[in-house]
């Protein structure tokens, strides 16, 4: 385990009494709280400092609501939101940010997950417009999707380059059936574009469940890591959702195992700095 405290750059909080989650009825594993408190029990010694909110694609007409109730809540390591918009509206989505920076002075990201929606999704015109609105809110953008999306991820990159991008989760590769291609041409032609950033979270539960091992996972965070380099790529828990698959402190002390050659230095990039300095954490 890191010998300092971790700055997480992705974790869910959410109450499913307070606020609706359609999702959460299809996993009811999570369909309970997770707050501040229940990460604190959950992350089993694993020291944190600060971390990042990531939206929990909270029903769409409660999206701004989300982002006032997690900016409220009193946890002074809660750094960062990352909040859900509708993106694809293009430039009707101005007065959902509007809206979302009055309703907390921490928003420094927006995501639209793109993982469930068609293969072109972020790549129509609205969506493009939308996403590129954001460089007058000094805004980020998150990148979650499913591998096979990768491609028109890489072209809505390519038509934004004044936007600070960051991909989730490492792509979503197929770990659990052995996939590795095109993701690691993919994962090579997004790193040289100089405008994103890679989580190394959400790992696990891309490989199987209940079986998954290091040598498993290890070569595709290993080639996220030759890609984007340490001060590119910051850690991230994917907390509660990592719990499917994995604890928190296995998955830290998994990823410690594959970085034992690191320097100093580099851990302290990839768990800290790389964050600190994409979301403005001060």
């Amino acid at each position: 385990m890191p010998g300092f405290p971790i700055v997480d750059s992705h974790v869910h909080i959410y109450d499913p009494a307070a606020m609706p989650y359609p999702w959460m009825d299809g996993v009811p594993v999570l369909k309970s709280p997770h707050l501040p408190a229940d990460y604190d029990r959950q992350r089993d010694g694993v020291a944190i400092d600060r971390y990042v909110f990531v939206e929990v694609a909270i029903a769409t007409a409660q999206r701004v609501e989300e982002a006032r109730w997690v900016g409220a809540l009193e946890d002074p390591r809660l750094g960062a939101i990352v909040a859900s918009a509708a993106v694809e509206d293009g430039q009707a989505v101005r007065t959902e940010l509007d809206a979302l920076q009055a309703a907390t002075p921490k928003l420094r990201g927006i995501r639209r997950l793109i993982q469930g929606e068609a293969v072109d999704f972020c790549i129509r015109p609205g969506f493009v417009e939308g996403v590129r609105l954001l460089s007058e809110y000094d805004l980020s953008f998150d990148l979650c999707i499913f591998h096979p999306q990768f491609d028109s991820a890489l072209e809505l990159v390519r038509r934004c380059p004044e936007i600070r991008f960051v991909l989730d989760h490492i792509g979503k590769p197929g770990i659990k059936d052995g996939i590795d291609q095109p993701w690691r041409d993919q994962m090579r032609a997004l790193a040289a574009l100089r405008n994103v950033w890679c989580k190394v979270s959400g790992v696990v539960t891309e490989a199987d469940h209940g079986g998954w091992t290091r040598a498993q996972i290890e070569p595709y965070i290993c080639h996220t890591i030759d890609c984007f380099g340490f001060d590119r790529t910051m850690f991230g828990s994917d907390w509660p959702v990592c719990e499917l698959a994995s604890s928190y402190r296995r998955w830290v002390d998994t990823l410690d195992a594959i970085l034992s050659d690191a320097s100093e230095a580099q851990l302290r990039q990839l768990y800290r700095d790389t964050a600190t300095a994409f979301y403005r954490l001060g």
